[in-house]
């Protein structure tokens, strides 16, 4: 799609004011169709609500959230399907299921086989017609139970034992190290990054592999998409925030769930760098298995890299003394 910004008009900008407004986002002063400072400011809002990159436009990430944003469990028939139905409705199910032991993974909004699995056992378990489809009467179904207490659900307890079970050296461990690459000035800062914490890396016996060649400038998406085809244990990327974005050591949270690991790592990454650990929901970290943490910086360079890496060992061979999120 194109991307959508500032002294635009026309029909599509309508319907980008008409979700913000159903969002509870005003586009005032702007006229109908009409992309102004009402508009930019509705955007910017939105996306720092829903963890993206504030910089005012719409382009396919922050279109597409608008949409997910939209439903909510019961507007829609939800069930596994190639390519996978995502939406804010889909992570209210992952959400419920969880919490009531019926393991769905990471509440990342995507309807994947773990969120089948965990649909199927809920069905089973209320002696409902066990199809995998998600309408009406499993959501209520749902709301009919008792969700007072409200417990964890497998992906956070997982997650908390891979903190607790960390090996006390990254030797063996697979680093996967991800320079972003929108822009060419970017791809060339992040690689330059990347390129040393992989070499540090390997140097301490670790096995790290990049999202990317240096020639190269996959889709987000498609780079979440090889680290879990490879099975990695740790994700790290590199990213240099555009003009109006907080500097900081990302991590995956939403209004539905966040990463207890990814938290840790990015608070000792950020405590080291000297910045913030900042909740997003950017794909790196919505869409991989792993934990994972962006390290978000408008001077990106080798230094970086070799302080990234250091980070990271020294966070294997801290494992034994305990780990614990960070206040912030």
């Amino acid at each position: 799609m194109r991307l959508y910004h500032k002294g635009d008009r026309g029909a599509p900008v309508r319907d980008v004011q008409d979700r913000l407004v159903a969002l509870g986002f005003t586009c005032d002063p702007d006229e109908l169709g009409v992309f102004d400072f009402g508009t930019l400011a509705g955007v910017r809002e939105f996306q720092t609500s829903r963890g993206l990159p504030s910089d005012g436009i719409v382009g396919p990430e922050t279109w597409r959230s608008l949409v997910e944003a939209g439903y909510r469990l019961g507007d829609r028939m939800l069930y596994h399907r190639i390519p996978m139905m995502r939406g804010d409705d889909v992570a209210e199910l992952q959400a419920r299921l969880n919490s009531l032991g019926f393991e769905c993974g990471k509440v990342d909004g995507i309807f994947g086989p773990d969120s089948l699995t965990g649909l199927l056992d809920f069905q089973r378990n209320r002696d409902m017609a066990d199809d995998g489809i998600a309408g009406p009467r499993v959501a209520e179904e749902l709301r009919l139970v008792d969700l007072a207490t409200q417990k964890h659900g497998r992906q956070a307890v997982r997650e908390r034992q891979w903190l607790d079970t960390l090996p006390r050296s990254v030797a063996g461990q697979r680093i996967f190290l991800d320079p972003e690459c929108r822009q060419s000035a970017e791809g060339e800062a992040t690689w330059m990054a990347a390129i040393e914490a992989e070499v540090d890396i390997q140097i301490l016996g670790g096995l790290p592999s990049l999202s990317r060649s240096i020639d190269t400038s996959p889709p987000p998406r498609l780079r979440s998409q090889k680290a879990n085809r490879t099975n990695v244990d740790l994700v790290i990327g590199f990213y240099v925030p555009n003009a109006g974005e907080d500097e900081g050591v990302y991590y995956f949270s939403s209004e539905h769930s966040r990463s207890e690991a990814g938290m840790v790592v990015a608070q000792h990454i950020a405590d080291r760098l000297d910045i913030r650990p900042l909740g997003r929901t950017m794909p790196l970290l919505k869409e991989t298995r792993a934990p994972a943490a962006i390290v978000a910086l408008k001077s990106t360079n080798r230094r970086v890299g070799r302080i990234v890496a250091n980070v990271v060992a020294s966070l294997y061979e801290r494992s034994g003394e305990g780990q614990s999120p960070p206040n912030r």
